[in-house]
């Protein structure tokens, strides 16, 4: 008995997958189709995929090619599937020409050719056209548009700002001032919005007003009352409302949530999570400082995130001591803030006048995660306890620091008209909410 064993992603399972499994099933007496898992298109940065795994694997069975259907879920597993199955052949499309050579050492390789004219990629770039305004004056907004080439069916629609200086050749040609923002709204299906965030609530009202959905960089308001009414209007219009905090797509940080709340390290005790950067403030004038964003709205969303996502949002009392820029009242060049939960800590340092290492670490009872600097776009975490034999080291890729899987899910979140959980409204709420007492100065002890 001669054994086949080829290997895809099959989202969207079309005549040319169809093609392509009949000529592999032609080489020989018995055809293996392995599947590759979700975690592991995620980690090879494969981030269209819009089916599950078992619909995929659903749909390969309906096909009545394959007589063993086995999911594909780590590096380095063809290898293992050829010795544990006993496979004579291995094949796969011609697009992937000279990639497998190296398996002739264990089977024989073919490399099939590929229908022409159709896949999974232009099927959902024709299904799914969303067009993306950009709204603000950061240089993170040439990073959008970036990524945003990752994301089938993504197009950048245009750019307004009345600060172009920060950005990109390639930018600065699509730019219109900040007074034909509703002529952006209107040739927009969706914006990201990364202006001060003093602007947000403004920025983010029109663009809901005019149907678009909105991707915001946290915070997305500095009021809780403006936040609800943006909320409201959001549902009343159809539209996404979502934070944009791409720490939280990252696969790396995902995965130390998902095992820290396992309960791997015993019960959490404390979170100490440490996020600064040094702006010259000196070398700043007054043009320059409406487009700064102050310490707590450029690094508080993000030293919060994984507080309120591990202990959750009801803590019993805060602190906020910062430490402000006498020229401007609401700049802080340093903010560290406390909270006290019933049965834990934890504390937060930002700054953009001060440095420090920005890490986090949770503590529990058995144990502790340790995030080395930056935190907030980590490929890699440490679980270590009393004994260091015991530690163990986990290791993932990230694309783009993020940005591109935040894209793609509130692309998702879109197209299936439902809101992404991976910053969820109580997160968001409770973000604003401390944002809102630093600036009505709530808690707060100036340094």
């Amino acid at each position: 008995m001669i054994k086949v064993i080829t290997y895809g992603t099959y989202d969207h399972l079309h005549r040319g997958h169809i093609r392509l499994l009949e000529r592999a099933k032609a080489l020989g007496d018995y055809l293996i189709v392995g599947i590759t898992a979700d975690s592991f298109d995620y980690a090879r940065g494969k981030i269209n995929v819009e089916q599950t795994l078992m619909e995929r694997i659903e749909a390969v069975r309906a096909t009545g090619l394959a007589d063993e259907i086995i999911v594909e879920e780590y590096e380095g597993q063809k290898i293992d599937d050829i010795r544990r199955y006993g496979i004579d052949i291995f094949t796969v499309g011609s697009d992937w020409r000279g990639k497998f050579d190296y398996l002739n050492e264990f089977c024989q390789v073919v490399y099939l050719d590929r229908t022409q004219g159709i896949s999974s990629t232009e099927l959902r770039a024709k299904e799914h056209q969303l067009h993306l305004g950009l709204v603000g004056e950061s240089p993170i907004l040439d990073k959008i548009l970036r990524e945003s080439q990752f994301v089938n069916g993504l197009t950048i629609s245009g750019v307004c700002t009345d600060n172009a200086r920060q950005l990109s050749a390639v930018l600065q040609q699509m730019v219109m001032p900040m007074s034909r923002l509703n002529e952006l709204f209107d040739k927009s299906d969706a914006v990201y919005i990364i202006s001060n965030p003093r602007h947000h609530y403004d920025h983010v009202k029109r663009a809901l007003q005019k149907g678009c959905h909105v991707l915001c960089e946290s915070p997305i308001a500095i009021d809780s009352l403006q936040l609800q009414e943006l909320r409201t209007l959001a549902r009343q219009q159809g539209c996404q409302l979502t934070d944009s905090l791409k720490t939280a797509y990252s696969m790396a940080y995902f995965r130390l949530i998902l095992l820290a709340k396992s309960g791997i390290i015993g019960q959490i005790m404390s979170v100490d999570a440490t996020c600064t950067s040094m702006t010259n403030l000196e070398m700043s004038d007054d043009s320059d400082m409406p487009y700064l964003w102050n310490s707590i709205g450029a690094w508080g969303p993000t030293a919060m995130l994984p507080i309120f996502q591990l202990l959750g949002t009801d803590y019993k009392d805060k602190t906020i001591a910062t430490h402000l820029l006498d020229k401007h009242a609401d700049f802080d060049t340093f903010t560290k803030i406390s909270f006290v939960y019933p049965e834990a800590v934890a504390s937060m340092k930002v700054g953009q006048g001060v440095k420090s290492e920005g890490e986090l670490v949770v503590s529990g009872t058995k144990g502790y995660i340790y995030v080395p600097a930056p935190w907030w776009k980590t490929d890699y975490f440490e679980i270590r306890y009393e004994n260091p034999a015991n530690n163990r080291r986990y290791f993932y890729q990230l694309d783009g620091e993020g940005i591109r899987y935040e894209l793609v899910s509130f692309a998702k979140a879109i197209q299936g008209q439902r809101p992404s959980d991976y910053v969820t409204e109580a997160v968001s709420d409770a973000i604003v909410s401390v944002i809102a007492d630093f600036y009505q100065k709530k808690d707060v002890v100036l340094i």
